[in-house]
């Protein structure tokens, strides 16, 4: 240590504790004074100790192996007055676990950091663990099945009973009302994704005054989006159990069997009733566009692949993935373009969340089939995709169209940040089309905070079920079933957000079942866990302003 510093009031000279009196002791001490000094500790009001025998310079940290406990403390202290966290946090762990190194303290920190945010993420709603609402499922049951197949277009007799859904949507909502406050003293549960729905409602309702056409506005309110939103909420408030899901699973999945199996009878037969080559069923609502049709198929495909491999029973598996094979089909004679990309992303989502274990090998086996499949595409399937990048190869010039729309609904979006009114885009689009993009559907309609709202609905699930996925992925044998349907319904809901930016579909029934699957699957989930002891931290009950007062 430099000879200038011993003069400094900071510094003192330490000396060997004398062993006797005799006149060596004297002798010793001035050779002392060179070998050992330290700061002085009354300035900075610190209590004095020895020493310490590896002391080199004044900031040193010194690691008594002796005592561990007031080392770590030392080092904590450090870490946090001068910022030296990385070396601090080594010697730290060196000094309490000697065996690992610095990495693994970093990655047993960042695993622990995002234990912390899925836990966050999935705290538990105030679900009653209890098994009621078996009226009003099958009110929910019912009104499904006239949704999906129109019963009133097949059977004759029935011709004359077209507001069939509506007579069943008001049932289940006379059934639910009062037994759900009976049951659990409350009328819903407010996850996120009700309270995204309840909010682009009432933007819907409050805009509606002042809208381009009030009308047109409240027409687009009443006829489609109240039926959505009301039958959203009584399912994710009913629809409890694993059989309850899987029936409405079935139900989806049947109209997709139906509507493919119908699609490529009229391929074989030629018969092409969109711009000449491409094929469209016979049926309105929901499947009366191809797009649309192909939009269902795209949902509910990778349901029928994660049921299959979910399934203990071989010939049940193979009937899944027969089916899964019959809507592939079905997607292709369509020639939708829309449906392509959502076929490629629900694939990729499959193969990157079930081939974790061999995740390259995977990936180039996908990519290979996917070229085997564009070049065995009948009819000019392939050239119908390449017009996705080179506009000019289509030959009714809808993709050029398609692009004037979206950059116009863009523009309104921009112009009107609180919207035009629902449904009221055609009356400032070109020749009244709709802006066939889901997203800029709300935004131009209902302004920027709605499409904010819409986002975060069909985001939120797919972030929950991937925390489940991620926690069952250790135990896939215990709970197959839920891991299997959590990646089945994130690549449904992925799928919907790739094609419905093709498609104005964003008030219309599409999304709102595979949304309402991942609230049901989070509670079987949930209620599982508590089952076992396991309870996560609990939301905060906004659901509570709905309460009623208990005599």
């Amino acid at each position: 240590m430099s000879s200038n510093k011993t003069g400094s009031q900071d510094y003192k000279t330490l000396a060997s504790p004398a062993k006797n009196n005799n006149a060596a002791s004297s002798s010793s001490s001035s050779a002392a004074t060179q070998k050992t000094l330290r700061p002085s500790a009354k300035k900075n009001g610190r209590k004095e100790t020895s020493a310490p025998e590896n002391l080199i310079n004044p900031k040193s940290i010194s690691l008594n192996l002796e005592n561990r406990e007031e080392a770590v403390s030392e080092i904590k202290e450090k870490a946090r007055t001068e910022n030296l966290f990385p070396a601090m946090a080594e010697q730290e762990h060196r000094a309490t676990q000697p065996g690992a190194t610095y990495g693994e303290l970093l990655k047993e920190k960042k695993l622990k950091k995002k234990d912390w945010k899925d836990s966050k993420l999935l705290k538990r709603e105030n679900w009653f663990v209890q098994n009621n609402h078996g009226l009003t499922y099958v009110g929910i049951f019912l009104f499904t099945l006239v949704v999906y197949f129109r019963p009133y277009e097949l059977i004759g007799a029935l011709s004359g009973f077209r507001s069939m859904a509506l007579v069943f949507a008001v049932a289940t909502l006379l059934i639910y009302l009062p037994s759900q406050i009976m049951i659990e003293g409350s009328l819903l549960v407010l996850t996120t994704e009700v309270k995204c729905l309840l909010f682009i409602a009432f933007w819907a309702l409050l805009t509606t005054p002042v809208a381009i056409d009030p009308s047109m506005a409240w027409a687009t309110f009443n006829d489609i989006f109240s039926k959505v939103l009301l039958i959203f909420i009584v399912m994710v408030n009913t629809v409890r159990t694993r059989a309850r899901l899987k029936g409405l699973m079935w139900l989806a999945i049947a109209a997709g069997v139906m509507i493919s199996w119908e699609a490529l009878s009229l391929y074989q037969q030629g018969i092409f009733k969109t711009e000449g080559y491409r094929v469209n069923i016979d049926s309105g609502g929901m499947f009366g566009n191809a797009n649309d049709m192909a939009l269902h198929l795209i949902i509910f495909l990778p349901v029928a692949v994660t049921l299959g491999l979910a399934a203990k029973n071989k010939l049940v598996q193979l009937l899944y993935f027969a089916i899964a094979a019959l809507m592939i089909g079905g997607v292709v004679v369509t020639q939708s373009r829309s449906g392509f990309l959502g076929l490629l992303t629900v694939g990729a989502v499959l193969v990157w969340k079930l081939g974790k274990k061999q995740r390259l090998k995977s990936i180039l086996i996908s990519a290979v089939v996917s070229l085997i499949f564009i070049a065995l595409a009948p009819g000019n399937y392939g050239l119908r995709i390449i017009s996705i990048f080179i506009p000019s190869l289509d030959p009714v010039g809808s993709a050029s169209a398609r692009s004037e729309l979206l950059q116009l609904s863009i523009l309104v979006t921009l112009r009107h940040p609180l919207g035009i009114g629902m449904g009221n885009f055609p009356i400032v689009s070109i020749h009244n089309l709709e802006t066939h993009n889901a997203y800029t559907q709300v935004s131009s309609e209902l302004g920027w905070l709605a499409a904010a709202a819409y986002v975060l609905l069909i985001v939120s699930p797919v972030r929950k079920l991937a925390v489940i996925e991620r926690r069952l992925f250790a135990s896939v044998k215990e709970d197959s079933w839920i891991y299997y349907m959590s990646v089945g319904v994130q690549a449904s809901i992925i799928g919907y957000m790739v094609s419905s930016f093709f498609a104005p579909v964003a008030y219309n029934w599409y999304v709102y079942y595979p949304i309402a699957y991942a609230v049901c699957l989070r509670r079987i989930y949930q209620d599982k866990q508590a089952a076992k002891g396991i309870e996560p931290e609990r939301e905060s009950r906004l659901g509570d302003y709905f309460q009623l007062s208990k005599a």
